[in-house]
């Protein structure tokens, strides 16, 4: 999978590919490109799931304007809510601390305390959960497929699903090495952007084989969402007529 995800943006005119997205990302700071560039990622997850060997081309760009804002839609409530109740959490657990007072305070702002440290688990669960969310939306093509517990609960729980996972945060390790090496120089400093769009669809591509690898359901309900068939899942064959 690693292999396959790093050789992946160089394959096909790839040079194209990367010139487009290095610029928009270079652009990002006007947030419409970065949200075209989120629309495109969500893309290669779809072409992924699909079976495609090559990164898709930049081509219909409203599509991807409309992915790269359901996208962010999907990203921030799977950051922003579990990040909100995790502060909320602490705070009160602080609070209640200072309000009891004495050795009984102590030990509840201690507590409170203990749960600010554990705020990087958290982070993770949000990175842990986001990659598997996009790819249900990219192939069902419904925002509500990115919070189908049952839909996402196979592919979150395996162990397969956890390794994958861990391998693109050791990419992003060495392309932010990378990243600052280059920024040294003007010409340096340049170039940040097409590597960093060359890394995020080496990214996307392990997520979206990840996901592919574990859950059968979501090429299922892909498959019944056109409306001339309906499969049945006691029966991975094929279709039953409807």
């Amino acid at each position: 999978m690693l292999e396959d995800g790093l050789s992946y943006p160089l394959r096909g005119d790839w040079i194209g590919r990367v010139l487009i997205g290095g610029v928009l990302g270079f652009l990002s700071f006007l947030l419409l490109p970065a949200i075209v560039v989120l629309g495109y990622l969500v893309r290669v997850l779809e072409t992924t799931v699909e079976g495609a060997e090559d990164p898709p081309e930049f081509e219909d760009w409203g599509d991807l304007l409309v992915k790269g804002i359901v996208g962010t839609v999907i990203t921030v409530a799977y950051t922003f809510v579990p990040v909100l109740a995790y502060l909320i959490v602490v705070f009160v657990v602080i609070g209640a601390g200072g309000a009891v007072g004495g050795d009984a305070g102590a030990l509840v702002g201690a507590l409170g305390v203990l749960l600010a440290l554990a705020f990087l688990p958290v982070l993770f669960l949000v990175y842990y959960a986001v990659p598997a969310a996009l790819t249900a939306y990219a192939v069902r093509d419904e925002i509500g497929a990115a919070f189908d517990v049952d839909l996402l609960k196979p592919t979150l729980l395996s162990t397969e699903y956890l390794v994958a996972i861990i391998m693109p945060l050791v990419v992003t390790f060495v392309l932010w090495i990378a990243t600052g090496v280059l920024a040294i120089t003007v010409v340096g400093l340049l170039l940040v952007p097409f590597l960093q769009f060359y890394g995020q669809v080496a990214v996307f591509r392990m997520f979206g084989s990840a996901f592919a690898s574990e859950s059968d359901d979501l090429d299922a309900g892909s498959a019944g969402s056109g409306g001339s068939t309906d499969v049945d899942p006691a029966d991975p064959t094929g279709p039953s007529p409807n």
